[in-house]
């Protein structure tokens, strides 16, 4: 007899393997987007900040955040993708998926830049909020 698992798992498993490799495969073709001539500078300017954002080494909300740490891997990006994706022409977009799988996976370093300076901006005003100003708290 047949485990449950073996008939409902394994499809979905697999349709959850596929997700992942065509969310890695859009978001090499949004980091080639956004240097393509042919696509318009709108979808450019999301294409260039989704990519960025998904190739940085870090997160804006750390995994180790519990809930919150996974949302944007599971939320945000897919609906950047969603987004820019709507905006590239269909034919570019299709050619930019093909070559997307013989280019290797690139980095975001102005990605890490831009979340490292978001870090130490909310930072700087959490420790601006909270340090008494003056003896009497008042200025």
């Amino acid at each position: 007899m047949l485990h449950p698992w073996d008939v409902i798992g394994k499809p979905t498993i697999e349709r959850l393997k596929d997700w992942a490799r065509s969310v890695k495969r859009d978001v090499i073709a949004l980091w080639l987007a956004a240097r393509d001539p042919r696509v318009p500078w709108y979808a450019k300017a999301i294409a260039a900040v989704v990519a960025a954002y998904a190739l940085s080494p870090i997160d804006l909300i750390p995994d180790f955040v519990p809930v919150l740490g996974y949302l944007d891997d599971l939320l945000i990006v897919p609906l950047g993708i969603l987004l820019a994706v709507k905006l590239i022409p269909e034919p570019v977009m299709m050619d930019l998926r093909a070559k997307s799988l013989e280019q290797r996976k690139p980095t975001s370093k102005g990605g890490l830049v831009a979340i490292v300076l978001i870090w130490l901006a909310a930072i700087a005003l959490a420790i601006w909020l909270v340090w008494p100003i003056g003896a009497n708290g008042g200025g």
